[in-house]
């Protein structure tokens, strides 16, 4: 299967998978979102179903039930999140990281607190840039 994309929904059921850290079933899954997203149980089987097709979840049968099946994770937060933004970059800037950072910069409404953690992640950037060459 293509790479595709995560989907909200996708996301919404990584997040309470990357928060337990343990394998987790659907059904699990579904009772630790309820009230944070309007998904049947079904729904939830289905996309993560999705998300192991994707390679973002893997599982394991469940030795005394092989209906059962635990989910957990393949790829972490951070990884997901770097895939999200590169394809962001790609999809609306034509890859420029550049543009896109004067974009989200222009837009926002930043603290002069936020201001000094942005030139500190700058700093940190401009090191490692120097120690690589």
């Amino acid at each position: 299967m293509a790479k595709e994309e995560i989907t909200q929904s996708e996301w919404q059921i990584m997040e309470v998978v990357w928060a337990d850290g343990a394998p987790l079933t659907s059904s699990e899954v579904y009772k630790r979102m309820q009230g944070n997203a309007d998904m049947s149980q079904r729904m939830v089987r289905v996309l993560m179903n999705r998300l192991n097709q994707k390679n973002i979840l893997g599982y394991m049968v469940d030795e005394r039930d092989s209906r059962v099946y635990h989910y957990y994770a393949l790829k972490s937060k951070e990884e997901c999140v770097e895939e999200k933004t590169r394809k962001f970059v790609e999809s609306y800037f034509k890859g420029s990281q550049k543009n896109a950072m004067a974009a989200l910069l222009q837009s926002a409404e930043l603290t002069k607190e936020q201001l000094r953690e942005l030139e500190e992640i700058l700093e940190q950037c401009k090191k490692k840039d120097c120690d690589s060459q």
